[in-house]
């Protein structure tokens, strides 16, 4: 991945202005995606371009078709993004994998950079993403799509979950720097404490 992609993609894409039902499907999204493009390319950031919906790719004898095709200027290379209305199963990124490969081999110009895909699920699990990405050797991205902001209560409650434990995180560094000196200034007490006594017994054995 390149290193630039880190403040490029997102973990999640709020797609609040889309006219969604609660209940969707894969077509539903993309549609309403195409007609609110202006509003999911100011989602997506800056520097995106976008190319084609339902981009055919061919292999062998065989016709696919990708979700959405995009440009990012800034990486220099073409952006595929494929959608899922459920949550994100590993199996998906194969199939994403051979997309990306079929856009380097005959769609790529001599000058770009490498292929990005970017799966753009409802949820997804981090865990399960981390492990279907640890050997992934193409450029590949898990995201979530969210229909409606968080709740403001539960937003809240994170942010003051997050400032809680960084206050402690704090707390535990301030103690363990006022420990060092506390336990440096005991030990050299008691070692001044056993020099004193030896002095003093050394002193009464020569009184005898």
């Amino acid at each position: 991945m390149y290193p630039a992609a880190a403040t490029v993609f997102k973990d999640a894409y709020i797609v609040e202005f889309l006219d969604l039902p609660e209940v969707h499907s894969e077509a539903d999204l993309h549609q309403e995606l195409l007609e609110k493009l202006k509003e999911f390319l100011i989602e997506l950031g800056p520097d995106f371009c976008f190319i084609r919906s339902e981009y055919p790719l061919q292999v062998g004898n065989r016709d696919f078709t990708l979700d959405l095709l995009f440009f990012h200027r800034g990486l220099n290379c073409l952006v595929a993004i494929e959608l899922k209305v459920g949550r994100f199963e590993p199996e998906y990124l194969g199939k994403l994998e051979f997309y990306l490969e079929a856009l380097d081999r005959d769609h790529r110009k001599s000058h770009e950079n490498p292929a990005i895909g970017v799966l753009l699920c409802a949820s997804k699990d981090n865990d399960v993403v981390e492990y279907a990405l640890s050997r992934s050797l193409s450029p590949t991205l898990v995201s979530e799509y969210q229909t409606k902001l968080p709740d403001k209560r539960l937003l809240a409650a994170k942010l003051h979950e997050f400032y809680m434990l960084d206050t402690a995180t704090d707390a535990d560094e301030v103690a363990q720097r006022l420990e060092g000196p506390a336990l440096k200034n005991e030990t050299g007490g008691e070692k001044r404490t056993k020099k004193k006594a030896g002095r003093r017994k050394s002193t009464v054995t020569k009184k005898k």
